[in-house]
């Protein structure tokens, strides 16, 4: 049987727990907010030196070089905002994670011990009552492990395709821009 004081020291892991991950969500929060303040501050930046030397172009097709010249790197530095954009997601996620599994694992234990606790305490004659629930109690921990490693491996599947699609995207647009030149 559960005691008041096991009952609150339980509410309170799991506010501390339910606190670190709002932390650690507004950390990620945060660091795209800072990301996006540099992209804009660079992008007006950018902007800006784009129009004095499209200002300053002597005939179209000085202005059509110096479109095609602007293509690849702002290319680049999409990319390279989608990475740091997935880098800072992938990271958070992967921190969130973290301890959800650690929080879940010790949850798994004292659900175990609950349960071996209340089969040494079960009445004569519910042996296998008791061996079911165990049975149950492993299945589904089996099952919970199972689909987290497919998880894992559709993160890992999913980073590595964003992977591909970004370098690929960088290098048709090298490609593109050397065409139009």
């Amino acid at each position: 049987m559960l005691t008041a004081e096991q009952i609150i020291a339980a509410h309170k892991a799991n506010l501390e727990t339910l606190f670190g991950l709002t932390t650690k969500a507004f950390e990620g929060v945060e660091k795209l907010v800072e990301l996006n303040l540099q992209v804009a501050k660079s992008g007006l930046g950018d902007a800006a030196e784009h129009a004095k030397a499209s200002l300053s172009a002597k005939d179209a097709q000085e202005l059509l070089a110096l479109q095609a010249t602007l293509l690849q790197p702002a290319a680049e530095k999409a990319a390279a905002y989608s990475r740091l954009v997935y880098d800072i997601a992938s990271g958070t996620n992967a921190e969130v994670t973290k301890i959800a599994e650690s929080k879940i694992s010790e949850a798994q234990k004292s659900f175990l011990a609950v349960v071996d606790t209340a089969i040494k305490n079960a009445p004569a004659g519910t042996e296998n009552a008791a061996a079911l629930v165990k049975s149950a109690v492993a299945a589904a921990n089996n099952a919970l492990e199972s689909v987290t490693k497919a998880a894992k491996q559709a993160q890992e599947v999913a980073e590595a395709n964003f992977q591909a699609l970004n370098t690929n995207a960088v290098k048709a647009t090298q490609a593109a821009t050397k065409t139009r030149r």
